[in-house]
C-alpha cells in the first residue's frame, strides 16, 4: 500500500447475502453506525418485499448497491442437484455483479458479512484481486450449513481468505485448518451493549415475565421453550414473550406455536411481541431472559444482551453461549435440546429470588462484554491488516 493510500480511509465494502432482518444484518448495521477510519460501502441483492434493515437503520449514511440476483433462505422445489446448480449459477451471477461495481473495483479490502455471502466475495475477490475478510458467524459443518456450503468455504473460500474473523472460538475451530492467513481474531459481534452496573440492579419478586430474544425460527427453539414453560408454569402468574419476527420464509411457524400454546393450555401467557426495534427495552421488560437454540449457536448475540442487561440467564450448554455462561456463576446451563432440562432450570430461578439475585449480578460483572466501538474498532484492525496483504 502506498503512503498516500494509508493516509487516506481505508476503503471498505461490505456484501451480505440478505437485507432481512438477521443476526448478522444487525450486526453489520450497528457495526457501520461505529466511528472508523474507513470509508464504507454496503452491496446487497435486489429487495423485492419492501425489507431492507440497512436502508431502514442507516439511511444515507453509507453507500448501499443492490446488485445480482436475490438470495433466499427458503427452501427450492425440485431435486437436491436442480437445488444446487440453482445455488451455483446465482452465486456465480452474484460475484460477477460484484466485480464489476466500481466501489469493488476501488475497494481496498471486501468483507463478507455471511457464508453465503462469502462465496460470492471469494469469487469476487479472484476477478478483482481484491483481498476480502470472511466473517464466521456460523459453524463451518455440513450439519450447520449443509455440505455443498461446507465444501465451498473449505475448499474455495477460506484458503483464499486475507482474513478471518470468527464470533467465538467454537466457530473458528471449525474453519481453522483451512486457513492459510495469519490474520485471525476471534471477535464477538456488534450486539449493542450497554453494561449495567452490578451495583444499581434491581430484580423484581415474583417472576412475572420470562422471555427469549430472536427470530421467530425452529432452530431458535421457540416450541421447546414453550413446552418447558407449559412444565415449569403450568399454574397463572408468570407469562412467557417471544420477541421476535417471522423471518426467512417462517411465517407459518408462529401459526404453529400459537396452536401449540392453546393446545398445552397456557395461550393467555403467551404473548408473541413481534419484532422490536428497541432491544434493550424488550429486554429490560423480562425477569428471566432464554437462549435454547436447537443447534449450538456460533455466538448467540442475544446472550451478550441478556448478561450485559444484568438478567438472570438461561443458556443451552454448547457453542458460543457455553463460552460467555458458566453455570451457577452468571447464568444457568441446561442440557441441550432437552425440554425437561430446560424446564428445571426455569423452576429453580422462578422458585429463589436469592438464586436470581446472585446469577443476574454475575452476568452484570461478565468479562469482556464490549461496546460496539470497541467491537468496531478491533474489527476495522483486521480489515485494515488484510488489505495489506
Amino acid at each position: 500500500m502506498t503512503a498516500e493510500r494509508a493516509s487516506a480511509p481505508l476503503r471498505v465494502v461490505f456484501a451480505d447475502h440478505s437485507s432481512e432482518r438477521g443476526g448478522a444484518e444487525f450486526a453489520l448495521v450497528r457495526l457501520l453506525q461505529t466511528d472508523q477510519p474507513w470509508s464504507p460501502a454496503v452491496v446487497l441483492p435486489p429487495v423485492t418485499d419492501g425489507t431492507d434493515v440497512f436502508t431502514e437503520s442507516l439511511g444515507s449514511r453509507v453507500p448501499i448497491e443492490h446488485v445480482g440476483p436475490r438470495h433466499v433462505a427458503r427452501r427450492q422445489g425440485g431435486s437436491r442437484a436442480v437445488a444446487a446448480a440453482r445455488l451455483a449459477l446465482k452465486i456465480v451471477a452474484s460475484g460477477v455483479s460484484l466485480a464489476r461495481l466500481r466501489a469493488v473495483r476501488d475497494a481496498d479490502v471486501l468483507v463478507a458479512n455471511t457464508t453465503r455471502a462469502a462465496v460470492y466475495v471469494a469469487l469476487a475477490g479472484a476477478l478483482t484481486r481484491t483481498p476480502f475478510v470472511v466473517h464466521i458467524r456460523d459453524l463451518m459443518t455440513p450439519d450447520a450449513i449443509g455440505g455443498t456450503a461446507t465444501r465451498l468455504m473449505r475448499r474455495f473460500v477460506l484458503p483464499r481468505a486475507a482474513g478471518v474473523i470468527a464470533n467465538s472460538r467454537a466457530s473458528l475451530e471449525t474453519v481453522r485448518p483451512y486457513l492459510r492467513t495469519e490474520v485471525v481474531e476471534v471477535i464477538p459481534s456488534p450486539s449493542g451493549l450497554h453494561p449495567v452496573d452490578p451495583a444499581a440492579l434491581s430484580v423484581p419478586d415474583p417472576v412475572t415475565r420470562i422471555g427469549l430474544v430472536a427470530r421467530i425460527d425452529p432452530w431458535k427453539g421457540q416450541e421447546l421453550l414453550l413446552r418447558a414453560f407449559a412444565t415449569a408454569c403450568p399454574d397463572a402468574g408468570a407469562s412467557l414473550v417471544f420477541f421476535g419476527g417471522p423471518s426467512f420464509g417462517h411465517e407459518d411457524f408462529l401459526s404453529d406455536l400459537a396452536a401449540l400454546a392453546v393446545s398445552l393450555g397456557v395461550a393467555d401467557r403467551v404473548e408473541f411481541a413481534g419484532h422490536r426495534a428497541d432491544v434493550d427495552a424488550a429486554i429490560a421488560s423480562l425477569d428471566i431472559c432464554v437462549q435454547c437454540s436447537l443447534r449450538p449457536e456460533p455466538l448467540g448475540q442475544n446472550v451478550l444482551q441478556y448478561l450485559a442487561a444484568g438478567k438472570p440467564t438461561i443458556v443451552s450448554g454448547e457453542g458460543g453461549p457455553s463460552e460467555w455462561v458458566t453455570d451457577g456463576e452468571n447464568g444457568l446451563v441446561f442440557t441441550p435440546r432437552d425440554a425437561d432440562a430446560l424446564a428445571s432450570a426455569i423452576r429453580s430461578l422462578v422458585e429463589d429470588l436469592a438464586l436470581r439475585r446472585r446469577l443476574a449480578s454475575g452476568a452484570a460483572a461478565t468479562p469482556s462484554l464490549l461496546s460496539d466501538q470497541q467491537v468496531g474498532e478491533r474489527i476495522f484492525s483486521v480489515a485494515e491488516r488484510s488489505a495489506s496483504t
